[in-house]
């Protein structure tokens, strides 16, 4: 098990009568991509800039490599950060720009230009030493704050949403970079980001923030199939969720009832029976057909398509039971059969696959990865 290089326990940081981060714990193994997301406004660039050294907690303890360094200045902190818009200097060439920290530092000159050449090789630029940044796309501006980055050598790289300013498909590119580079050099990446795809895509572990606070940590595929709040379970992409009353049936399994008389079975963690919930399901979960399919082990409903969308590699479906609405989507669409608006469907799914969620944040139950 990697030892962690990063702990907050307990932070708290208020900016005058706005609480940005409520009492926050969270340990980062040595080694690892781990991204914070969340909406603007949850707290992650603030948790970002404490581990930097640019913010100071009101409240708690912050650990980098066993050592407290709550009061220890960002110059003296063994980190580094990059910017959504690169902070880089304009009036010098990129071998200036990438060597300026190393110079700070009182370097020779001769390791210098050794650093910057592995540096500048490493995010693919050997040769464009000599431009000036207003020479180069955003894409090659975005390495050289890599490489001015990483030219220091530091146990743990800070990223603050880095490509939001590119284009989605230099975006999608960077993303594979980024993490290729990120496994070769073994450093640790806390990467804030407010982009669910690029989390999914790019992270080792996921810390999703809300209100200041953790609402889940643990791996991409974890915390996508198994949210715990609804709030997770719709910032990370789409879910069908049944709200109703909530009953228990083997100490596991659990049958929610709807308003609509509805009954959908579904798996929990340490919930209540007897009470409201809600319970969800992802729409590529799902199946549809024209006849009723068998099986013990699935929820089965019955409803109408409204809609039909085409959408490339799947096809949406939109289907109304009453006042419920479900989103399905068909990856392996079957075109024996086509299914079109206003046709009678059966929609059927594991019960492995439907959650009960909670209304708890990661901070206030047991954090299973």
């Amino acid at each position: 098990m990697k030892k962690n290089i990063v702990q907050l326990k307990n932070v708290v940081k208020r900016f005058r009568d706005v609480t940005a981060l409520n009492n926050v714990s969270v340990e980062i193994p040595a080694g690892q991509f781990f991204s914070i997301l969340g909406p603007s406004g949850c707290g992650k660039t603030t948790l970002l800039r404490l581990i930097a050294g640019f913010e100071t907690p009101d409240a708690g303890e912050i650990y980098l490599e066993d050592q407290m360094i709550n009061n220890i200045p960002p110059y003296r902190r063994n980190v580094n950060t990059v910017f959504q818009n690169y902070a880089l200097f304009p009036h010098l060439n990129i071998y200036e720009n990438v060597a300026f920290g190393l110079k700070l530092k009182g370097i020779k000159r001769e390791e210098i230009g050794g650093r910057v050449a592995r540096a500048l090789d490493l995010v693919g630029l050997s040769g464009l030493e000599k431009r000036m940044p207003k020479q180069l796309s955003g894409g090659q501006q975005q390495r050289v704050a890599l490489a001015r980055a990483l030219v220091n050598e530091p146990p743990v790289l800070l990223l603050d949403e880095p490509l939001g300013a590119l284009d989605l498909k230099l975006r999608r590119q960077m993303q594979i970079e980024l993490k290729s580079l990120q496994k070769r050099l073994g450093i640790t990446f806390i990467y804030v980001t407010h982009d669910q795809e690029e989390a999914l895509t790019m992270s080792d572990r996921i810390a999703i923030m809300q209100g200041g606070k953790i609402e889940q940590l643990g791996n991409p595929s974890y915390v996508y199939e198994k949210p715990r709040t609804e709030f997770v379970a719709n910032f990370m992409g789409i879910s069908n969720l049944f709200k109703g009353n909530l009953r228990n049936g083997n100490g596991t399994v659990y049958t929610l009832t709807t308003p609509e008389g509805l009954e959908i079975r579904a798996l929990g963690e340490g919930v209540r029976p007897g009470g409201n919930a809600t319970v969800m399901v992802r729409p590529e979960k799902i199946q549809i057909s024209p006849s009723r399919p068998d099986g013990p082990s699935k929820n089965i409903l019955h409803g109408t398509i409204e809609d039909v969308i085409y959408l490339g590699t799947v096809i949406q479906f939109i289907v109304r039971m009453n006042d419920q609405k479900l989103i399905v989507l068909e990856k392996n669409y079957d075109r024996s059969f086509e299914l079109g608006a206003n046709q009678d469907v059966f929609l059927s799914w594991d019960i492995d696959n439907t959650f009960v969620l909670t209304e708890k944040p990661e901070d206030e139950i047991l954090c299973v990865s």
